[in-house]
């Protein structure tokens, strides 16, 4: 994470806890059920995890990890440097957190913890880009419990050329306990609603989620691209966001970002139909945990980004 970008954590963090501080911020009711897990390589070593059924009113992601692992911090707390002595170095590698699969706007220690959060810290590379606005491992959230504690709407757009993939994702919303408002694709989830997205990329191409994939992982935070024409391959990338392999006929891809002004959406795409099928049967929490994307052909699953030669 750049300097600026910390600096910024650490202002953010100091100036909410010292006015949460001066609103007498007390221990409160409190909440429960609480996930919290460490992992590093985006997601492909885990360090460990814990599950809270009870935590205090006043809790913070930051306090919460430092209830669960060794911790050591920078610029006044704002920072984290290090968990159970692992830490960031001068190689562009460091803590990023995520809510509910979304990624934090501002410090941990201003950050509250609300009922049935999923918080995640990885240690990751961020040469290809400082910021991953969404993730998939998390799943079924975001769409459980929402964002902030707040449960958003969710909208699911089909393409009229997959519609047993459709049926799938709507199916595995379903168990989860999601209500969905189907749409026509290209319609937009708006900005206080998370959207799924179902279809090729030939059918997604024109979604603005799908264009800032097509834009690199430094406009999307996905480490993957579809290229050819229709998007009749599916490349995968490491950290550097050099390929490391290229799927043909058949793969998909789960994965999900957001810009500046909206919520997340998920994409359930792939090079055809067969690969949108793909991708829809990977919609599952066992496919999809500690992944911050999913790439999929056939029966074989693929975590985003590569961490090398496959």
């Amino acid at each position: 994470m750049p300097l600026r970008a910390r600096a910024a954590f650490a202002a953010l963090a100091t100036i909410a806890t010292t006015a949460l501080g001066g609103c007498g911020f007390g221990p409160g009711v409190g909440t429960s059920q609480v996930t919290l897990t460490v992992t590093r390589g985006f997601g492909e070593q885990q360090i460990g995890s814990t599950t809270a059924k009870h935590v205090p009113g006043s809790e913070t992601v930051l306090r919460m990890l430092e209830r669960s692992f060794t911790v050591h911090n920078r610029f006044g707390g704002g920072f984290v440097e290090s968990i159970n002595g692992l830490s960031g170095s001068g190689s562009r590698r460091d803590w990023f957190y995520y809510v509910n699969g979304v990624q934090a706007p501002q410090g941990a220690a201003s950050t509250a913890v609300h009922k049935g959060d999923q918080i995640w810290w990885d240690l990751h590379d961020w040469t290809a880009t400082d910021s991953v606005p969404a993730v998939v491992g998390s799943f079924p959230e975001p769409f459980v419990h929402g964002v902030g504690g707040k449960r958003l709407p969710t909208t699911l757009e089909c393409g009229v050329d997959v519609p047993a993939a459709c049926k799938r994702v709507t199916a595995a919303l379903t168990t989860a306990k999601v209500p969905v408002s189907s749409q026509l694709l290209g319609t937009g989830s708006g900005p206080d609603s998370l959207g799924v997205v179902v279809g090729t990329w030939s059918d997604l191409a024109p979604e603005v989620a799908a264009s800032l994939i097509a834009h690199g992982p430094s406009a999307s935070g996905v480490y993957a691209r579809f290229t050819g024409p229709g998007g009749h391959s599916l490349q995968v990338l490491d950290p550097q966001g050099a390929v490391t392999r290229t799927l043909g006929a058949g793969s998909g891809l789960v994965a999900a970002t957001a810009d500046s002004s909206s919520k997340p959406t998920w994409l359930i795409t792939g090079t055809d139909v067969a690969g949108v099928s793909a991708a829809a049967r990977a919609l599952t929490p066992g496919a999809l945990h500690d992944h911050f994307a999913l790439a999929v052909q056939g029966s074989s699953e693929l975590p985003v980004p590569s961490q090398g030669a496959l």
